[in-house]
């Protein structure tokens, strides 16, 4: 079942149980997904595609809603965190920090990586090997350690 199939029968249900958090989020996903597909006349969206969006609105809201709680407004930064966790039930499960560390070394061991100079060569196999798994900005900062010892 594609994405798509799979956002839509999840908002039948969100209708079918009242759910208004959950619809709202499902809908922003389901224009997204609209737009992309219909950008330079695309037929269809390939799952690497589909996961670089998903990630893409989940990061969109966690950082409105560091915003919103920079002007004291938990309310407004619930819903944004209640739309981002809806969001992430699509992604792959992400991967924790201890299997982060060992996939980066063994890039790093991979690569010959000694220093920081080589960081865009590991980033970028990092970034093509744990597309969908982790988040590139946690995975820059783990490889930034490992290389600066």
């Amino acid at each position: 079942m594609s994405l798509t199939e799979k956002i839509n029968q999840d908002i039948k249900s969100a209708m079918l149980g009242r759910e208004k958090e959950k619809l709202e989020a499902l809908r922003a996903v389901k224009s997204a997904l609209l737009l992309l597909g219909s950008e330079g006349g695309k037929q269809e969206i390939n799952p690497e595609e589909e996961i670089r969006l998903l990630q893409k609105l989940v990061k969109q809201r966690k950082e409105a809603a560091d915003i919103y709680r920079s002007q004291q407004r938990e309310d407004l930064a619930g819903a944004e965190l209640f739309q981002a966790s809806v969001i992430e039930q699509y992604l792959p499960e992400q991967m924790s920090p201890e299997e982060m560390k060992v996939a980066v070394s063994g890039i790093i061991a991979k690569l010959g990586a000694s220093s920081v100079k080589d960081m865009g060569r590991v980033m970028a196999a990092a970034s093509a090997e744990l597309s969908g798994k982790a988040d590139n900005k946690t995975i820059a900062a783990l490889v930034k350690e490992m290389l600066a010892v």
